[in-house]
């Protein structure tokens, strides 16, 4: 089932200003006629004119005008694959100026002025490090470098004022032989710019990109950072270099200065995370022959025997069960099962009528197998961890004793007014001016006020109240319940119950639970592994039922605990995990943020409970079902340029059916390698830049793959975006679930 897409655009190959930048002149005239044509008033009708200037960026660009770049700036990855891009909130920014440097009219499909060069380590003398560094020179020196062989743009001297000369910008010199060998040729520009539009709301990407509604400019690099190290990006202007870019430069030139507009720089790297693709495919794998291999169990490799001694150890290592010492209260050293949370099988489900709670120690919670004469010891552990984990957040503590006192106080009162009926029908609760005023409202005081006056007086030494009965603790417990006791003694257990639930919700979903108690063996989530499991709602239980029961000191806590624990319950409403799935892989530090989507068969989505990292290896998440299917894929972080795993593109329709961008599940080359078919040099000894024309062009070989004769740079843009990595599990079809009976 494959996931919806991130996001829905389109490319458009360039947008041309109506008018490029310079000095403009509007005259108007304005003439009179009648039926039998103009009339002579033309010097009474003077012409207006007006003269105007349009200015575009040229030698200095705003940080605002940057929308988005990638890759991100001093980030690491496995970018070898990558053609690094800019994206320019202003959408006609490289087609405002002519590549020629002049005001003369061009075509309309004329190439863009701006570039995005990216260089190595040790590639630029200014910048050795490649870190994104340029040097500070004004447009004069830009223009007409001082310093021997070194070249600047071709720009009409009318064509910069004496202010614009005098002014500063960024700039870089380029080595000739380096200048020749990453920058664009003239046919390959118009290719290495085109237009993206949103069409969609608004998106942030892991990335930090937002992707917005509206049009924006895209500018490409032609080259990929293959080799592991630093690279920095440029975005330069060649404006002035028309008529440079044949791959040969003027005789005598030793290095290209260039007007450095926007710089950043990134280190690319190798190693496990470089080939995500193999390694998402490496991670379901094992699922693809026999599901069971995803479950979460030690591996069983010993041969199958008719021994049942073997054979009982053998059904509870299948049902992801693991060794642990275990110490007796009698002193003896032996062993004990024990399994977490996670179970391959569904558990059964666990007996509680014989011990409700609550509980001062684990033994309630023990399983004996008198056949074998061992202990089963999860839920026990599961209680005494919920109850350690409870004892040591005092939040927790402190919001547990104080619903504990209040209930007890409440107890102890309704109890202590058991010998006294006129007392224990009054409301604890109520303000004691309240109590007086229903004596004043009822309807006997003022018959009882009359007698009182009229009556004798009573001697000092008389009592004024009627004697208390004498009551045993029997009787006055009994009194809690009553109706009336119990609908007090609720109100008050749930005057705190919201906070203990929430509390104890978080718990539920495995918050604070220790790595080696869900996975208790590292055999069971070995590097570069997935596993799919159940969730054990009877340790679970267990678990929330150790927090539960701390704070018990007393018979009275004890009496009132299941009131608490029952006002707990109705306070919670969060849903209970019953799935989930590890993963144990280099992919989680290279995709933090990687998708995965759970199913059932009817096509609803689970709701993803919770998403956790153990370890910056490990990815834990939990749903609220048991999936059917999953889908992990490879997290959307905008759109990015470059080849797929294997170094080929994966490729997308360009036409009506299957819809523009659909991908065709075909690549290109069929076999081999792009890197060895469309590069201008070695990758291994020189840079690694794209061949787009001529021997070995990229541009006319993919046109031949769709039947066409050449590309838009739009319809190059959509076959050059990364194709996001995707994996499918599928559950078991026609084979019953496993379940464990007691």
């Amino acid at each position: 089932m494959t996931a919806e897409p991130d996001l829905r655009i389109h490319f458009l190959d360039h947008l041309i200003p109506r008018a490029t930048p310079g000095d403009y002149r509007v005259v108007v005239k304005n003439t009179l006629s009648d039926p039998d044509g103009e009339l002579d008033a033309q010097d009474k009708l003077l012409p207006s004119e007006e003269t105007f200037e349009i200015k575009a960026v040229r030698f200095v660009l705003s940080e605002a005008s940057v929308h988005a770049y990638y890759p991100p700036r001093e980030s690491t990855g496995a970018y070898t694959r990558t053609l690094p891009h800019i994206t320019l909130s202003r959408s006609i920014l490289p087609w405002e100026r002519n590549l020629a440097g002049t005001l003369a009219e061009q075509p309309p499909a004329r190439p863009p002025w701006l570039a995005l060069l990216v260089f190595g380590e040790n590639e630029l003398p200014d910048d050795p490090a490649a870190s994104g560094d340029t040097v500070l020179r004004t447009v004069e020196e830009l223009r007409n470098p001082a310093e021997a062989g070194v070249k600047g743009p071709n720009l009409p001297s009318g064509g910069v004022d004496e202010a614009e000369a005098r002014s500063t910008c960024q700039t870089i010199d380029v080595p000739a032989d380096l200048f020749n060998a990453v920058a664009p040729r003239d046919d390959e520009m118009y290719y290495l710019a085109h237009v993206r539009k949103v069409v969609d709301a608004n998106k942030t990407r892991a990335d930090g990109e937002v992707l917005e509604e509206g049009e924006y400019a895209v500018v490409n690099a032609n080259r990929f950072p293959h080799n592991p190290g630093n690279y920095a990006v440029h975005l330069v202007s060649l404006e002035g270099f028309e008529g440079r870019l044949s791959g040969t430069l003027p005789g005598g030139t030793t290095a290209v200065r260039l007007c450095s507009l926007h710089s950043w720089s990134f280190t690319s790297s190798e190693g496990p995370a470089a080939d995500p693709g193999a390694l998402l495919e490496n991670l379901v794998a094992p699922g693809a022959e026999d599901p069971e291999e995803l479950a979460l169990r030690l591996p069983v490799t010993a041969p199958v025997t008719d021994d049942p001694e073997d054979e009982y150890v053998r059904d509870r290592l299948e049902r992801g069960y693991t060794a642990v010492p275990q110490l007796t209260l009698s002193g003896e050293r032996t062993f004990a099962w024990y399994r977490g949370p996670a179970t391959p099988v569904t558990a059964f489900d666990v007996p509680t009528e014989h011990s409700p709670g609550p509980h001062t120690t684990s033994d309630h919670a023990l399983i004996y197998e008198p056949r074998h004469g061992i202990f089963d010891v999860s839920y026990a552990v599961a209680w005494t961890l919920g109850r350690t984990i409870g004892l040591a957040d005092p939040e927790y503590t402190t919001a547990v004793s104080r619903a504990r006192r209040e209930l007890a106080n409440r107890a102890t009162t309704l109890m202590a007014l058991a010998g006294d009926p006129a007392r224990a029908s009054l409301d604890p609760d109520a303000p004691p001016a309240l109590g007086a005023l229903r004596e004043l409202a009822s309807a006997r005081f003022r018959e009882r006020l009359s007698t009182g006056l009229t009556s004798p007086q009573l001697p000092d030494d008389a009592g004024r109240r009627t004697p208390q009965l004498r009551v045993t603790r029997t009787q006055s417990r009994s009194v809690l319940a009553e109706e009336r006791a119990v609908s007090l003694l609720r109100t008050t257990a749930e005057r705190n119950a919201g906070a203990i639930a929430a509390w104890q919700a978080r718990l539920g979903l495995l918050q604070g639970v220790p790595f080696h108690h869900l996975v208790p063996d590292p055999r069971m989530l070995p590097l570069e592994s997935l596993r799919m499991f159940r969730l054990d709602q009877g340790w679970l239980d267990a678990l929330v039922a150790g927090a539960a029961d701390v704070g018990v000191h007393t018979s009275v806590d004890s009496r009132l605990a299941p009131e608490l624990n029952r006002a707990t319950a109705r306070s919670g409403s969060a849903k209970r995990a019953a799935g989930g799935l590890l993963i144990h892989s280099e992919l989680i530090p290279a995709w933090p943020d990687i998708k995965v989507t759970a199913y059932l068969k009817d096509g609803t989505v689970l709701t993803e409970l919770r998403r956790a990292k153990p370890d910056k290896r490990i990815l834990l998440v939990l749903w609220d079902g048991v999936p059917d299917n999953v889908v992990l894929r490879e997290p959307g972080q905008g759109i990015h340029y470059g080849i797929d795993a294997g170094n080929r593109l994966g490729l997308r329709s360009l036409a009506a059916d299957p819809p523009v961008g659909t991908p065709l599940e075909t690549y290109y080359p069929a076999t081999g390698s792009l890197f060895d078919l469309h590069l201008r040099s070695d990758p291994d000894t020189g840079p690694a830049v794209l061949q787009m024309f001529g021997t070995g062009g990229l541009v006319p070989a993919l046109a031949r793959e769709f039947g066409l004769t050449d590309l838009d740079p739009g319809q190059l843009a959509l076959e050059l975006v990364n194709a996001p990595l995707e994996q499918e599990i599928l559950s078991p079809t026609g084979t019953a679930a496993r379940t464990e009976t007691a």
